[in-house]
């Protein structure tokens, strides 16, 4: 419905001399019947005077049909040609519509009116506020002129010209509406006006102060951010650095984050000094490249002043803000600067800090500072209660990633005081290792590896691997290296050797708070090598097979049949036996080598045989060479390696004499001994050895079962050893005053320097050691 306006002219006698057709429907008059009567005749009641006075306000006229019309009224004063008073041109509005321009000019949001081209028509009160100026200086003005040409301001144009062009509604959300007075977050909505006949003839605007509901999700923002951003790493330097990048630029314009020095080792938490607390600068960044406002470096302590923000908010627990005329701003300002005059100018223009110390689990750790300088806020309460949600859930990465680096020293402490340091010597092979932990968040494996000298030269190649990492598996891993070396000692076969480890492993599971097996499950490959038949024999329990070089071959891996890992239980395991000529070169490793996340296992293998294959000086420069062709740059699991050269012991080292089960044929084997020493040379051990021979030539014939055998092995030890038939194991004891016998093998023990029994495939083997005369 088409609107008129409602107005009359009135001279200065207070006569009608004009009468508009919005009147007429207003009042039933007709202009005829008005014009030229006093205005006051239409009235129904007095004009209050404060109307008059302000030339406004509501009044009640008499309808045309009797009853009255209530209406607001506005006199507008008309000059002559002199310039004097010749009248009022009055127009009038129902209440209602009084009451809506009341409620645009006292609305608590910024409203205004602009015209198609992005004038200013009206503004309200609150507008006129935001802008700080009156809504005079505003009325024609072109927004930039009044705003500046900023990327935001030319964006809110943008929008208002757009409202104008499609005639279409627009809602958006500004960080920097047009306002001098800082920057805010308002929330806009354009409208497009249009006249009775739906033309388009203004835009309008409504803009609500939404800064403080801005502020909380930006905050809300930062905090989720937090989560996922901070601690990605299990590392205490890294987890700092992804603090500051947090911080900057959102939250300050320069952040640092200083720590305690217990947290970047391995001692326990002292107490915070009342004095000076000395910080080691683990952290810092800043809007401007270089960091200038850094007074510390990169790895640098620095000892903070007792009042100064930081060591405040390390002995009080918590953020600590200052602000620019504060005295203790100002004397730590001037402290940053003595230390660090070059970044005084950037510190010219920092307005704001905050300090918050890092807690985590009750300890605190360190500090973070925030220095505002470019951005225009100082910090507020409201900051301090975000920096230290923030800081609080940093400390927490910042703790566990201290927890798992102080696991993973203890565990490597412990893995590599259990791994053999120095390999024992021996004759039978030579060595060459390698171990290798990975740098993965799991932490340390429990992979191992030894070598043990055996009876009659021999000696056992062992490689194995826990399942799990970190102190666990280490504990573990020194736990079966343990009893490898008790049970090598018993000089089991390497099939009978696994057996009795997995009854072990089996029951450790039983043992620890009903666990699965599997969880304390491992692998082991454990091999003899006898360097006088040079016969290898080994077996597997879930382990990969080594790899073989044979003298002028190409490398291949022993076909085995690789039983169960240890733990499963149950499953029998099968031993392989091959014999190796002198200078073969056997492999034994962990699968870290050769299997991981996001690698072929066949490829891995292909690669491993070609680095076994290619010429090296040594097995060390073998062993480097295999890590750098099979390995990834940044493996995922431990690593053990142990490459082995055979040796063999000829015929000229090794006497071997069978004896018949006659008593009176001992005498006969003593002389062979002693004659057999003269040859090589031995002759002051000879006394020993024909009191050794003769006392296990004689155990064997009386208490033994025929065959019989007697040798003499001249390695890095003499070494005598007598087999027989039976299966029964000789012991000491001690022998009463009036017993005839029984002191045989306590003598044997006192003259050698060790002795011992082991079973074989057709018996046992008893065997006595003495060091070479010289050695």
């Amino acid at each position: 419905m088409e609107r008129l306006a409602a107005a009359a002219i009135i001279d200065a006698q207070g006569r009608v001399t004009g009468w508009s057709e919005g009147a007429r429907l207003l009042t039933g008059h007709a202009a005829h019947e008005v014009v030229g009567r006093p205005a006051g005749d239409l009235l129904a009641g007095y004009v209050p005077a404060g109307a008059l006075a302000a030339r406004t306000g509501t009044v009640v006229l008499r309808h045309r049909d009797g009853h009255p019309v209530e209406l607001t009224l506005t006199a507008c004063p008309v000059l002559g040609p002199d310039g004097a008073p010749a009248g009022h041109v009055v127009t009038a509005e129902p209440p209602g519509s009084m009451v809506a321009a009341q409620a645009f000019e006292q609305a608590s949001m910024s409203m205004s009116v602009f015209d198609l081209r992005q004038h200013y028509v009206r503004s309200n009160s609150a507008a006129c506020r935001t802008m700080g100026v009156p809504e005079e200086s505003l009325l024609g003005r072109f927004v930039l002129e009044t705003v500046g040409d900023a990327e935001d301001s030319r964006g809110f144009v943008s929008h208002l010209r757009q409202v104008a062009e499609t005639g279409r509604p627009v809602r958006y959300e500004s960080t920097e509406a047009p306002s001098p007075n800082g920057a805010h977050a308002w929330s806009i909505e354009m409208w497009p006006l249009r006249d009775g006949s739906g033309e388009l003839t203004a835009v309008a605007l409504a803009a609500f102060d939404s800064s403080e509901q801005y502020w909380a999700r930006r905050r809300l923002a930062l905090l989720n951010e937090a989560a996922t951003g901070i601690g990605t790493t299990l590392d205490v330097v890294r987890t700092a650095e992804e603090l500051v990048e947090l911080l900057v630029p959102q939250y300050a314009d320069f952040a640092s984050v200083d720590l305690l020095d217990w947290v970047l080792g391995d001692d326990e938490p002292p107490m915070i000094p009342d004095g000076g607390v000395p910080l080691r600068r683990v952290a810092h960044g800043s809007t401007r490249a270089g960091n200038p406002g850094a007074a510390v470096n990169l790895g640098e302590t620095e000892v903070y002043l007792p009042l100064s923000p930081p060591a405040r908010a390390l002995r009080e627990g918590r953020a600590v803000l200052g602000q620019a005329g504060e005295p203790t701003f100002t004397d730590w300002l001037a402290e940053r600067n003595a230390r660090s005059p070059e970044g005084r100018r950037f510190r010219e223009a920092v307005h704001s800090m905050i300090a918050v110390p890092l807690r985590a689990r009750g300890t605190t750790l360190g500090v973070a500072v925030c220095v505002r300088a470019a951005h225009p806020d100082s910090y507020a309460p409201d900051d301090a209660v975000l920096a230290e949600e923030l800081a609080s859930r940093a400390a927490v990465c910042v703790d566990n990633a201290r927890r798992f680096a102080r696991e993973r020293s203890t565990a490597h402490a412990l893995q590599h005081s259990l791994l053999p340091r120095g390999l024992p010597r021996q004759a039978a092979v030579d060595v060459a290792h390698r171990y290798l932990p990975c740098g993965s968040l799991a932490g340390i494996g429990g992979d191992w590896f030894d070598v043990i000298p055996l009876s009659g030269s021999r000696v056992a190649l062992v490689v194995g691997d826990v399942v799990g990492h970190g102190i666990r598996s280490s504990a573990t891993m020194g736990r079966l290296r343990t009893a490898v070396r008790t049970l090598a000692d018993v000089d089991l076969s390497p099939d009978e050797l696994l057996t009795h480890l997995d009854d072990l492993v089996t029951h450790l599971a039983s043992d620890d708070s009903g666990e699965e097996v599997a969880e304390l499950g491992a692998t082991c490959l454990y091999a003899v090598y006898d360097p006088v038949s040079r016969r290898l024999c080994m077996a597997a329990a879930g382990h990969p097979a080594p790899a073989l070089v044979l003298p002028g071959g190409t490398p291949e891996f022993v076909p085995m049949t690789a039983g169960p890992p240890l733990g499963v239980g149950g499953l029998p395991f099968e031993a392989t036996e091959i014999q190796l000529p002198e200078g073969s070169v056997v492999a034994l490793y962990t699968d870290g080598l050769v299997q991981g996340r996001d690698r072929d296992a066949d490829l891995a293998t292909d690669e491993l045989r070609r680095a076994l294959g290619a010429p090296a000086d040594s097995l060390e420069a073998l062993s480097d060479n295999v890590l750098k062709a099979v390995l990834p740059e940044q493996p995922t699991d431990d690593v053990a390696l142990l490459v082995v050269r055979t040796r063999a012991l000829g015929t000229d080292r090794v006497a071997t004499w069978d004896v018949p089960p006659d008593p009176a044929q001992v005498a006969a084997f003593r002389q062979a001994a002693t004659e057999r020493l003269a040859a090589w040379g031995l002759e002051e051990a000879a006394f020993v050895t024909e009191l050794v021979v003769s006392e296990l030539v004689t155990n064997a014939i009386r208490y033994g079962e025929p065959p019989i055998q007697l040798r003499l092995i001249r390695d890095r030890a003499l070494i005598c050893e007598v087999s027989d038939a039976s299966s029964t194991s000789p012991h000491l004891r001690r022998a009463h005053a009036y017993d005839e016998g029984g002191r045989g093998l306590l003598l044997v023990a006192q003259l050698t320097q060790r002795w011992g029994s082991r079973q074989t495939g057709a018996g046992k083997t008893i065997w006595a050691e003495q060091p070479l005369p010289g050695s």
